[in-house]
């Protein structure tokens, strides 16, 4: 039998406790802040009443931003493919200046007007049905292979127990769906709050302990590039000659990106006010040094000699073979965990865009909040469902091809959302048209690659330059945007109405 097909027993049974400790904490969260005229309604069901703290959020967004897949592919990309993995440290390092500056302004503006999702505000802000419409299929679109992945990535660590079958990731959806339909937005507050402790815990240990029986980083480079180099095709610790504009583009687009998610938005809106927003910004570059260190667990499982056809699951294996089997299920529990987080702010995400901007916003009644609260509920429970037959029935290439695309699409809606909440000045239809034309590009890009990559190379001027497809196809977006922007104006079509308030946009 294979090392990741081994039936690792203990492991097994402290993974299952830490994973009925995190269930009951969901279902308990339904009675933790609970209003006294209870969750039936969206801003409460969904938001939890606009009211966490700094400490709550800053768990709560990092639990949101550093996922499961985040723990699991991260040093797969570095164990993989060498140091173009390493380009989702400095895009985070990028999103926290750049949430500093976006984020507070949006958060009130949104609470000001009882806004939920960012197509809340770009209804309000340009008075445009069909911009309303694109901003959140686009997000529910993008949220769905997402959490797919999510989902992926506690198949792999179930996997690596040797828990062969569909029936516990089955289960896992199901308890997963039940705690968030009872507690909502209050469930994956409450569990992150556990994750991060555990997440701390496993990081350090692993970066400590699993180097000093390697004989020290030293050895572990040495040995990770060693073994790098007889990859096909070949890659080292160090970028080389021509991926540096992939590098770069790719930690700028995905900053561009990682701040205009729908779960990012739901997270932020939770907030009690802006000022918790901006220490969060001050705070979060945290998450960040610890995304560094789990970047380096490719390298490690590298030096450690675990061979793995499949990358995802070299972090698993690590643990397997270099922990003792009862500290290696914590540690896979604090992974699969992890999963849980972002998957329910996720399906929450998307349930709160649907119900408010897609069939809310061709309804011709406007719905209580008891009916958006009942819809959106329901809506969660269909997306979750959809995910996980999203991963039972087709291969995870296919989640991991599509998430390549979501972060191309949610970066075409920089231009409504980003630059809306500082001016106006930008027409609706010609938003619109540009978000088509950066979507469209961008999706061809991808395309073009056959869905592997999207680092596209761009011939221009007799040059070819190796960019991240939300970067050229953004800015496609933008001069279709600005240019359109003059025509349409000239030609005096109408340009909607702004409904919000001009005093949420001073300070």
């Amino acid at each position: 039998m294979g090392e990741g097909l081994q039936f690792h027993t203990t492991a097994l049974v402290v993974f299952c406790f830490f994973f009925a400790l995190v269930t009951l904490a969901g279902f308990w969260a339904a009675r933790w802040r609970k209003p006294k005229a209870g969750m039936g309604s969206l801003e409460e069901w969904g938001l939890a009443g606009r009211s966490f703290g700094t400490w709550v959020t800053w768990f709560l967004v990092g639990g949101d931003l550093y996922t499961a897949y985040t723990v699991i592919a991260v040093p797969a990309l570095l164990y993989g493919s060498g140091a173009m993995g390493f380009f989702a440290v400095p895009y985070a390092v990028i999103a926290y200046p750049y949430m500093m500056m976006v984020l507070p302004r949006l958060w009130t503006v949104c609470h000001r007007h009882g806004y939920v999702t960012f197509a809340d505000f770009v209804a309000g802000r340009y008075g445009n049905l069909w911009l309303t419409m694109a901003i959140a299929l686009t997000g529910v679109l993008a949220l769905m292979p997402y959490i797919a992945l999510q989902l992926v990535g506690i198949k792999v660590v179930i996997g690596a127990m040797g828990v062969q079958g569909e029936w516990p990731l089955a289960a896992a959806f199901v308890i997963l769906a039940a705690y968030t339909y009872s507690s909502g937005l209050r469930a994956p507050a409450v569990i992150a709050i556990v994750k991060d402790f555990m997440l701390y815990v496993m990081v350090l240990a692993a970066l400590i302990y699993i180097p000093i029986r390697l004989g020290g980083y030293a050895r572990v480079f040495e040995a990770a590039n060693n073994l790098l180099g007889a990859h096909s095709p070949a890659a080292t610790i160090y970028l080389k000659q021509g991926q540096f504009l992939g590098y770069s583009t790719l930690a700028i687009g995905s900053a561009i990106a990682l701040m205009l998610y729908p779960h990012t938005a739901t997270a932020v809106l939770s907030a009690q006010n802006a000022n918790v927003v901006r220490r969060n910004a001050a705070m979060l570059p945290a998450y960040s040094f610890l995304l560094g260190l789990i970047a380096l667990l490719g390298y490690v499982a590298l030096a450690a000699g675990v061979v793995t056809k499949d990358a995802n699951m070299a972090v698993p294996l690590l643990f397997l073979k270099m922990f003792p089997e009862w500290f290696a299920g914590f540690c896979l529990a604090a992974v699969a965990i992890g999963a849980l987080v972002p998957a329910a702010i996720m399906s929450i995400a998307a349930s709160n865009l649907f119900t408010r901007n897609l069939y809310g916003a061709v309804r011709r009644t406007k719905m209580t909040p008891a009916e958006e609260s009942r819809m959106a509920k329901l809506v969660s429970l269909a997306v979750k469902f959809g995910a996980l037959l999203f991963v039972l029935k087709l291969p995870a290439t296919y989640a991991i091809e599509m998430q390549l695309l979501g972060g191309i699409w949610m970066a075409q809606l920089f231009p409504s959302v980003a630059v809306g909440v500082f001016t106006r000045w930008l027409h609706p239809w010609a938003l619109f048209v540009g978000w088509v034309a950066g979507m469209g590009s961008g999706t061809a890009m991808a395309v073009a690659l056959g869905l592997k990559s999207s680092v596209y190379p761009l011939h221009l001027g007799g040059h070819t330059y190796a960019l991240y497809a939300a970067v050229p196809a953004l800015v496609v977006n933008l001069i279709v945007s600005t240019v359109l922007t003059v025509v349409f104006r000239a030609a005096k079509i109408d340009d909607g109405s702004d409904v919000t308030d001009a005093g949420a946009y001073v300070g």
